[in-house]
């Protein structure tokens, strides 16, 4: 979708990437070889001039780049060429609330393979592997998780970030990940779908006083099962997004994601319920 894309460039806005491919020009390579006849020659050179900044770029695949200069509503654009540098991520938390409470998990799922991170066993690791990737896609990130991370450890993590809480919004999908997975169609088998992230809160004290390793178990799938979710929800709207374009742009194909390594276990999540219910009274 980059190759077809102006709308980051000098001077170039929605209608203008419009008339350049309503000219048949849709790429930057055409644009090149025979710019548009109603752009003038002075600002011709002034737009080829970033144009083939671009190109470099897109050659030594600087994503941020182009998160930089595309509109925010456009920023999706970038998924197709970066999807193999892509990482889904989640965390999960002792609280809803404030920087004063800490990282209990995080999942990671790069479209292959699944990694996770526990508050007092690895959780450390997660710094360095993040590392690894050009984006991450997150659901509401840009106001919770990438703050929290970034507070909570210490680091800046300039990625280039698509956050679906806005793409999807963008394509009238509201409310909370699980809402939207329901209106896309995407259901969630078995308990998963009625935990929450107060209930993976109540998992992790569970896990912690106690010592249940099964109120773990099911903390980690809850939060797989987020990013699991992420991939095929990114893919779902980069497809919505392109139909509405007036260019055939193709579509990407939906992936299956790999078996969650953890289930949710039922007497765990009936004992927790339990816990609760006994709380509330007093």
């Amino acid at each position: 979708m980059l190759e077809n894309s102006f709308i980051h460039l000098p001077s170039i806005g929605y209608s203008t990437e419009r008339k350049i491919w309503f000219e048949n020009i849709l790429s930057m390579d055409e644009f090149i070889q025979s710019p548009p006849k109603f752009i003038s020659t002075t600002r011709y050179r002034s737009i080829l001039e970033h144009l083939l900044i671009s190109r470099k770029k897109l050659e030594s695949g600087d994503a941020r780049y182009f998160c930089r200069y595309l509109p925010s509503t456009e920023q999706w654009r970038i998924f197709k060429e970066y999807k193999d540098s892509t990482a889904y991520i989640d965390i999960e938390t002792t609280g809803l609330g404030g920087f004063e409470n800490i990282i209990t998990t995080v999942s990671l799922y790069d479209g292959e393979n699944i990694r996770y991170y526990i508050h007092g066993k690895n959780l450390e690791e997660f710094v360095n592997d993040i590392m690894e990737y050009k984006v991450i896609v997150t659901y509401n990130g840009k106001t919770f998780d990438v703050p929290f991370i970034e507070h909570y450890f210490g680091i800046s993590m300039d990625h280039a970030h698509l956050d679906l809480r806005y793409i999807l919004r963008s394509l009238g999908y509201a409310g909370g990940l699980k809402s939207c997975e329901r209106q896309l169609g995407i259901g969630r088998t078995g308990c998963l779908g009625d935990l929450d992230g107060y209930f993976a809160v109540l998992l992790w004290h569970d896990y912690q006083n106690n010592g249940n390793e099964k109120s773990l178990e099911t903390l980690l799938a809850y939060n797989i099962q987020d990013v699991l979710s992420l991939e095929h929800l990114m893919i779902e709207a980069y497809n919505q997004k392109i139909i509405k374009l007036p260019l055939s742009v193709e579509p990407l194909k939906t992936c299956t994601p790999p078996a969650n390594p953890f289930t949710v276990d039922l007497p765990a999540v009936e004992r927790v319920k339990q816990q609760y219910r006994l709380i509330q009274t007093f």
